[in-house]
């Protein structure tokens, strides 16, 4: 009696995720980008102090340099304190929570109305697929920056609109390369069964070709993410974004930079730092998903 056990076939979510995790850069990226998601989730747990707190502060500790302790020797400064007296370590972790909130809020909002009128373009075509790509080539034809810092100029800062203005930038991209994919979907075998069938169309569109053009969508959302947090940074910055009551890490940067001329390099450089390398993480990541789900892109 034969006893060999005939192996088990690879899920394609683990051979993906192994494919990925193959890249000693991408691993590291990941676990990186993972420490960052923990830190800023839990940042009421981890940070030693709550920096927008006022019973916690004390103006008498402003702009320590790193490792200094706090006056009453209650606690140790990490990165130091800015001009108000608030741990830049509390700060930046508080600040990363706001980041990735308004990035991945964006993102998300952006890829679900992008790729549903994209989807829908090429499903339907004829007037309403020229009228949605020229509305789109429209869109793309100005620079993201300068529309939102528009919107928001118009309707104010705040945690909101800033998702809102970056959802208007950002739509159009998903919405060129979901109908993309679509138009080389649609003509398919299994979509002429669906139709063939009399099934709704709603039911077509997401059951059957979004699934199959999700690859390329997925690494788009994947490096938007990134673009959405970049342009929250340079909003907040600016003095567009997030209000001083909702920290963010651009608003860090611009609070600290005032004070970079005078040696005081940590209110600014370790918030700007931690943006870096958070956008580093995001598109390196995102680039190895490119390689692993485009066979022919893949090394």
């Amino acid at each position: 009696m034969d006893t060999r056990q005939t192996p088990r076939k690879e899920s394609a979510l683990f051979h993906v995720i192994r494919r990925i995790g193959a890249s000693k850069l991408a691993l590291t990226s990941a676990v990186v980008l993972a420490i960052i998601i923990f830190g800023a989730v839990f940042a009421g747990v981890i940070a030693p102090q709550n920096p927008y707190d006022l019973m916690q502060l004390n103006i008498f500790d402003n702009r320590l340099p790193p490792g200094a302790a706090a006056g009453d020797g209650s606690m140790i400064f990490l990165l130091g304190t800015d001009d108000q007296g608030r741990d830049v370590f509390s700060s930046i972790l508080y600040g990363l929570r706001i980041s990735l909130f308004v990035g991945i809020l964006a993102a998300f909002f952006s890829f679900a109305l992008g790729t549903t009128l994209g989807l829908l373009a090429a499903y339907v075509g004829g007037r309403v697929e020229n009228l949605l790509m020229r509305i789109v080539d429209l869109q793309l034809s100005f620079p993201s920056i300068l529309v939102a810092l528009m919107i928001l100029a118009v309707f104010g800062p705040g945690i909101i609109n800033v998702v809102l203005a970056l959802v208007f930038v950002e739509w159009a991209t998903y919405a060129r390369i979901a109908r993309s994919a679509a138009i080389a979907e649609k003509e398919r075998e299994y979509i002429q069964a669906a139709r063939g069938q009399a099934l709704p169309g709603y039911l077509i569109l997401f059951r059957h070709l979004l699934p199959n053009c999700l690859p390329p969508l997925i690494v788009v959302g994947t490096m938007q993410v990134a673009r959405a947090i970049s342009l929250e940074a340079t909003l907040s910055f600016l003095g567009l974004g997030v209000p001083i009551t909702e920290p963010s890490l651009g608003l860090l940067i611009a609070n600290g930079s005032r004070y970079i001329l005078t040696g005081d390099y940590w209110t600014s450089v370790f918030p700007g730092v931690t943006l870096l390398v958070t956008i580093l993480s995001i598109n390196i990541l995102g680039d190895r998903i490119r390689a692993v789900l485009n066979p022919r892109g893949y090394e």
